[in-house]
């Protein structure tokens, strides 16, 4: 799973598509961002609501920021009772973006 595939597999596990954003900061949305810092490329995930961040978490792997935000969301689904795909046959197929 990387940052092109993410939202794919969120979608298809039932999240919202307009509760994350991928490449760019957006209100009342999970972000996933590349960023440089001194050790070279990194990845954050947070919450930002009204301009703030929440529950920031930064990682050197952007397959572990990937599996962490996938991980942490579905975990949401998992407490609403949803706990597999929403459909089956919206899963992407090898982990590619689904279409929009």
């Amino acid at each position: 799973m990387n940052s092109e595939s993410v939202l794919g597999w969120l979608v298809a596990m039932g999240v919202p598509e307009e509760l994350i954003s991928v490449g760019a900061e957006a209100d009342d949305a999970w972000c996933l961002l590349r960023v440089e810092s001194e050790n070279g490329p990194a990845w954050e995930v947070f919450w930002r609501e009204q301009g703030n961040r929440y529950d920031w978490a930064c990682f050197s792997d952007e397959q572990v920021a990937c599996f962490y935000l996938f991980g942490r969301l579905t975990w949401t689904q998992a407490l609403r009772g949803v706990v597999g795909p929403v459909d089956v046959t919206s899963t992407p197929p090898h982990g590619t973006q689904l279409p929009r």
